[in-house]
């Protein structure tokens, strides 16, 4: 809190009757002195009250339940110490006011356990709160003085006062430039174990990628290769056959191109590096002719509608891309019908196959095609469904929520 105008009226209010500073625990390095430590604390207190009871009593001939009082007064900020530091401040300051009864001119008007406990209060207070409160705890902890203390004694109590609250600033200053150097430090040890685990996610997504790039993009690229130079080495291909060359051929550029993307992703640190556009719901119709190309016997059925956001057209391709890729791997020759209903505020995604007409491809079960999906689906807070039909095919159904932007009121226009 700074010592501005402002600061010291926030200081002073919050001396008087603002919110206390956090509890202080204080744990023992022995964990039985923990259970017994506030048992022989409190039997310590009380024995101390007891004794500056009887002394008020017997050395100012104070009543029985006035000496009690002010040796109640006098004891208890000691409770308060850690717990509530503003309020044994309170405390010690009335206890200070009212402490005083019957005393006989000596330097210190007060007990000697209360003396103690106004030093101790000051010191250890003074070391917790803010400056400007310390420095309004301090005017105040001296007004006593100025009041009761013998006018020959009054600057030298006074010095010591302050002295004190000098110290506790010190120590105050010294313990939160600690703790702020402790803060500073485990922040930045957080910050390296962040910035370690970064960068062991990148080295393994550069591993992956180099694996990719070195041993699935050179087949693909091997593929590509010999199928566009097919029809050329082999000029007694029909017309049909040199097509589907082709087709392949394209099929397998496309692959090699979406992989150099991936790969990209992989190894950048920063994923907004990719700048190509992602296939989404328009690019749908282009990847059925592709199959129809491929030969499957694939149709499209895409009702009008809103666009949805570029994250489910982009998730809505990838599902139809890979369902038309189980549906040649699980039921060749069979037909396949991709259905799209994009509404306002959903897109129903379904793609079915009917059962197969030859037998599947070797080891067409070891993929995680449908795992990929459900997680795509799951990113976007979507429902799948999976699973085989009645007429003995299969059937991949999805639902991609999504909000459309809300229209204005009209009361909003202005």
């Amino acid at each position: 809190m700074a010592t501005t105008p402002f600061g010291l009226w926030a200081g002073l209010k919050r001396l008087v009757a603002g919110a206390d500073y956090p509890p202080v625990e204080v744990r023992l390095p022995w964990p039985r002195l923990n259970l017994i430590a506030p048992g022989v604390a409190g039997l310590a207190l009380i024995g101390v009250t007891v004794a500056t009871a009887q002394y008020l009593i017997d050395s100012r001939e104070l009543p029985a339940l006035t000496g009690v009082l002010i040796a109640v007064l006098s004891v208890l900020p000691l409770l308060l110490l850690l717990p509530r530091p503003l309020w044994a401040w309170r405390v010690m300051f009335i206890g200070a006011l009212f402490g005083t009864f019957n005393q006989a001119g000596d330097v210190w008007p007060w007990s000697p356990l209360q003396v103690v406990v106004i030093l101790l209060v000051l010191l250890v207070v003074g070391a917790r709160v803010d400056r400007a409160v310390l420095i309004w705890m301090g005017l105040f902890t001296v007004i006593p003085v100025w009041i009761f203390v013998n006018p020959n004694n009054v600057g030298g109590i006074t010095i010591l006062f302050v002295v004190v609250a000098v110290v506790a600033e010190v120590i105050g200053r010294t313990l939160r430039s600690r703790t702020s150097l402790s803060e500073q430090l485990a922040e930045q040890s957080e910050v390296s174990e962040l910035e370690k685990a970064r960068r062991t996610v990148l080295e393994e997504r550069t591993r992956i990628a180099r694996e990719m790039h070195d041993v699935v993009a050179h087949h693909m690229s091997m593929i590509a290769v010999q199928a566009e130079t097919a029809p050329y080495r082999l000029p007694e291909l029909p017309d049909s056959a040199r097509s589907e060359f082709t087709s392949m051929a394209m099929s397998a550029r496309q692959a090699l191109t979406d992989m150099r993307r991936l790969l990209g992703v992989l190894r950048s640190e920063d994923s907004e590096r990719l700048t190509a556009p992602q296939p989404g719901l328009a690019d749908i119709p282009e990847l059925v002719t592709s199959a129809q190309r491929a030969g499957m016997t694939a149709t499209l059925d895409v009702a009008e509608g809103e666009a949805p956001p570029e994250a489910v057209g982009l998730t809505a391709y990838r599902i139809v891309q890979e369902a038309l890729a189980n549906a040649s791997r699980h039921a060749p020759g069979a037909a396949v019908r991709v259905e799209i209903r994009p509404w306002t505020s959903d897109l129903s995604l379904r793609v079915h196959n009917g059962p197969p007409l030859s037998e599947p491809q070797p080891g067409a079960g070891d993929g995680h095609g449908i795992a990929g999906m459900r997680e795509r689906v799951g990113l976007l807070g979507g429902e799948l469904t999976t699973g085989p039909t009645s007429d003995g095919g299969f059937a991949v159904a999805v639902r991609l929520p999504y909000a459309t932007p809300a229209e204005p009121d009209a009361g909003e226009e202005a």
